[in-house]
């Protein structure tokens, strides 16, 4: 009853908002936009929708090739310099040039502290500006993959900044905000309208876009409303009280594409879900055994890792619309070749023998972190693993939040958190990513590994290694990665890497999930395979 109260209410509330017309845009999405500073949340949906309003010096198209923004050219001059050449006439929403000026703040606020977008630029690198439309960016060592992060690093105006006192990045951890928290003045295809944060986020079409011509849509304004429930959010769609919503539930999917006015459209992700365990602390946050921790012990590893049935995530939680993964990687952003790393096979026998051999015959007790609203079927990958865990002897206890509550969590510097489940896309679409973030030794630079939590705000590499994973010799594998300019070479090393973290269990990966969006009639767009949503490429009939 309370489900369908929350369904009527939802569509009220559309109901008496602006008629439908053929230029507005309305779209609905599982979490909620919590801050509007671009450097606040590695996230997908947070830097996709951003991304709308601000811009990089390069972009993605829909096919996901970088193409030139605020950057019209760049070009390599020294091995360990690169020069890019800025786009001339471009104006900020508040009517402010673009300039130099505006790329060497944006330099320094992205890896100022606070930033969680701080391994965009290696804080060794020097930004140099060479006239108003030039900037040198100059490195340590080559960096054949300099850019390719960059279609997400967005230029903010520097003098609106400091204007406003928006200088320093919000922290997702914390709960300070600043000006740019819930303001915004980017140079993007979309002029922010107003924005309540869990409500309702409106945006126009900025009119003196520089790219105008090439816009491939009629859409003149956007609606974009927070619903985290399923079945409320599959409602709106099938109602056609909004044009698009995702992601709809596997177990809805047939439904919305029988219905007359609407369609799914359904392809792969490069997203990658998976399980991390506190492997450094020298007790568990969240756990029965004290005085120890259980997770750094490898037997302990695997046994987890052996007790959860991928198969049957896939198959009952998933309903088939997973790829079942060995690697911390979609296998279409590699060349390691197809069978090179297997899945540890599902085993509870061995599981428990494993456990018993470590000293747990008896299993343990342990805290689990889920979101609730991020990923595909979230909650119900994190129900189906504890119902796993507790076949061999462990009693996982779950906390799923929605993910304004569990990304701070999980995220803080004190790292509150002692098994989890992340989903992970690397924004360079390339092995050293996911290598760097999320196997790195959490450090700053090339320093020592950085164990002190109230450092952790200053950690560079091994940023969202929550788990405090640390192989020496996985990291010096992918500082050669981020230096190797011959290709064949480069993918051996990344071979490499893997067979070692592989090897360490330094992670449970699970799968690579599918993109499920659910169209209107009359509706196109293009999905890209990273789940950014652009409404540049967005045609309403």
């Amino acid at each position: 009853m309370k489900s369908r109260s929350l369904i009527f209410s939802f569509l009220a509330a559309f109901a008496v908002a602006v008629p439908a017309q053929a230029q507005e845009l309305k779209f609905a999405f599982q979490g909620t936009l919590n801050s509007l500073d671009p450097y606040n949340l590695n996230e997908t949906f947070h830097l996709g929708f951003q991304g709308n309003i601000y811009e990089g010096l390069i972009r993605r198209g829909a096919d996901l090739a970088i193409e030139p923004s605020l950057a019209t050219s760049w070009e390599v001059i020294e091995p360990t310099r690169w020069r890019f050449h800025l786009r001339k006439g471009v104006k900020f929403h508040n009517g402010n040039a673009f300039n130099a000026d505006d790329v060497i703040f944006s330099a320094t606020r992205v890896r100022a502290e606070g930033s969680d977008l701080k391994t965009r630029i290696a804080g060794d690198t020097q930004v140099k500006k060479v006239d108003d439309y030039t900037v040198d960016f100059v490195t340590t060592k080559p960096n054949p993959i300099l850019h390719v992060e960059w279609s997400t690093w967005y230029i903010m105006d520097k003098e609106w900044a400091e204007a406003n006192n928006a200088v320093s990045p919000q922290n997702v951890g914390g709960s300070e905000e600043n000006y740019a928290t819930r303001h915004a003045n980017g140079t993007g295809p979309f002029v922010l309208v107003s924005h309540e944060s869990g409500v309702k986020t409106v945006a126009a079409k900025n009119d003196a876009w520089w790219d105008n011509g090439n816009r491939d849509s009629n859409v003149t304004k956007v609606t974009f409303t927070p619903v985290g429930s399923d079945a409320t959010r599959v409602a709106a769609l099938l109602s056609g009280q909004v044009d698009m919503a995702y992601p709809v539930p596997v177990q809805d999917q047939k439904r919305v594409d029988s219905n007359s006015g609407t369609r799914m459209l359904i392809g792969p992700e490069l997203r990658t879900i998976f399980l991390g365990m506190d492997q450094h602390s020298d007790e568990l946050l969240h756990s029965s055994v004290k005085g120890s921790n259980p997770f750094k012990d490898k037997r302990v590893r695997e046994a987890f890792y052996r007790a959860i049935d991928i198969e049957a995530i896939k198959k009952k939680v998933m309903r088939g619309l997973s790829e079942p993964s060995a690697l911390m990687i979609s296998p279409k952003l590699t060349n390691i070749s197809s069978g090179r790393f297997q899945r540890l096979a599902y085993d509870p026998a061995k599981s428990k023998q494993l456990l018993a051999d470590a000293g747990y015959a008896g299993g343990f007790e342990v805290g689990m972190d889920c979101p609730n609203d991020r990923y595909v079927n979230d909650e119900a990958i994190c129900q189906a693993t504890v119902s796993m865990l507790a076949k061999v002897g462990i009693k996982v206890n779950l906390l799923a939040q929605p993910k304004a509550k569990y990304f701070p969590k999980v995220l803080a510097p004190n790292l509150d958190v002692s098994f989890y489940l992340l989903g992970w896309t690397p924004g360079s679409l390339d092995s050293w990513n996911v290598l760097y973030n999320l196997h790195g030794c959490p450090r700053v630079a090339d320093g020592a590994p950085i164990w002190n939590k109230a450092d952790r705000n200053k950690i560079s590499s091994g940023k969202f290694n929550l788990g405090g994973y640390c192989n020496e010799e996985v990291d010096a594998l992918s500082a050669k990665v981020l230096s190797e300019t011959d290709a064949g070479t480069r993918d051996q090393l990344i071979e490499s890497a893997f067979a070692k973290t592989i090897g360490d269990i330094a992670y449970i990966p699970l799968h690579q999930q599918a993109l499920a969006w659910g169209v209107r009639s009359g509706v196109t767009l293009k999905q890209r395979a990273d789940n950014q949503f652009k409404w540049r490429f967005v045609n309403i009939k």
